[in-house]
């Protein structure tokens, strides 16, 4: 019995386990399916409408940004302008205009507000 049990023993490692000859998984090149031709037009006309939908973001994010911009330039020139005004007021302070000249500055760059008379 001995010798039987190794022969058998022999006799399985020399037999292969058995596979199929093609070797390899997942579909195979060339071998659609009208299924999988409609479903791949499908995912193209999905693809075409994702990048329609990018690029009309994109052009919404540019013009929201460029609007920010305008905006924040309009700002700086006031404020330029506000800082001219100061400076000219401050100038003519320092020059010892006279006391009726400086409440005319002030009204005029709006720091003193004229009271209304009742």
């Amino acid at each position: 019995m001995d010798c039987e049990s190794i022969q058998m023993a022999i006799a399985e490692e020399v037999q292969p386990t058995t596979r199929k000859e093609c070797g390899k998984r997942g579909r195979k090149p060339g071998r659609k399916t009208s299924n999988e031709r409609i479903d791949m037009k499908a995912k193209l006309e999905r693809s075409r409408q994702s990048a329609r939908e990018c690029r009309a973001r994109k052009k919404l994010r540019y013009q929201y940004l460029e609007e920010l911009v305008a905006d924040r330039e309009k700002a700086i020139i006031s404020l330029r302008d506000e800082l001219e005004r100061y400076m000219l007021c401050s100038k003519q302070l320092c020059d010892k205009i006279s006391s009726n000249n400086i409440d005319y500055l002030l009204k005029d760059i709006g720091i003193v507000k004229q009271e209304q008379t009742f």
